[in-house]
């Protein structure tokens, strides 16, 4: 049996006057900061390698024999693409050591069955986010870029032809938006169960509200993928699965919520007798 002054206390019990709180958040912020800086000076070493990383799928869509290139029509516009596509690489890697840094700030603060609460959901954060970013690239991706490179068309007499010259920072900015909006979308699982744990919804309201998380679904799907039913139908399919499992966890929690206050009220009435 789990004793329940130990359960229920927190680690570190000690009143901390806001000027600790402050120089602690200050210091967790400062890892961080220092943190991203190395990845950035590392990242744009390597930045031609992620830029030949994220340009692959676009590349492997050109015709065979069509010239491929990205252009830039201001002098410092492939210098700041460098610097962007460094400070994009260095957040994706040092996500998790910010995620690491802030539950060492908050952990202190909790008791012990809220840090084992929340954990899973900490270890979840990134592996869904990734999960959403590779979708992005391995699948929506490829399909938007064949999509809209058939528009092409080579110059017939009498007619100007049409050929696609995608500008290197438009580019850029287009797939960061892919990957970074796929992999705040596939969090939702991590936001309802928070949600339920903050005893906010239950499975009940997830249930009931069905239809109207469809609708959300495709509008997000419409807004966050380029404009053709197959991607937008690849990003709303899965958030519709993810959709289901979130029920499947809400109502999990909901049944320990539920044991949690049945072993209370028999504990109460238990000490009236």
């Amino acid at each position: 049996m789990v004793d329940k002054a130990t359960d229920d206390e927190p680690p570190d019990d000690r009143p901390m006057p806001l000027m600790e709180h402050l120089v602690e958040l200050r210091r967790r912020l400062i890892y961080s900061f220092a943190g991203f800086i190395l990845a950035f000076i590392v990242c744009f070493y390597f930045a031609d390698q992620i830029f030949g990383f994220l340009t692959a799928p676009l590349a492997r869509q050109f015709p065979e024999g069509q010239h491929k290139a990205l252009i830039y029509t201001a002098l410092h516009e492939a210098f700041f693409t460098y610097m962007k596509i460094g400070m994009f690489a260095a957040l994706m890697i040092t996500f998790p050591l910010l995620a690491t840094q802030l539950w060492k700030f908050v952990a202190p603060g909790l008791y012990k069955h809220e840090k084992r609460a929340f954990l899973p959901f900490l270890l979840a954060t990134p592996i869904l986010f990734i999960m959403g970013a590779a979708l992005a690239y391995y699948v929506i991706m490829p399909l938007a870029w064949h999509f809209f490179l058939q528009f092409q068309h080579p110059a017939e007499p009498g007619e100007m032809a049409l050929e696609v010259m995608p500008k290197v920072n438009e580019y850029l900015s287009l797939v960061m938006h892919l990957l970074f909006g796929f992999g705040l979308a596939f969090e939702m699982p991590v936001a309802l169960a928070l949600l339920a744990r903050a005893n906010m919804i239950t499975a009940a309201t997830l249930r009931g509200k069905r239809r109207y998380a469809v609708l959300i679904v495709f509008i997000v799907a419409a807004i966050l993928t380029p404009p053709d039913i197959i991607s937008q139908c690849s990003l709303a399919i899965p958030l519709l699965i993810l959709y289901e499992v979130s029920i499947l966890i809400v109502r999990s929690i909901d049944k320990q919520r539920a044991a949690r206050e049945a072993a209370e009220e028999a504990e109460a009435a238990a000490s009236d007798d």
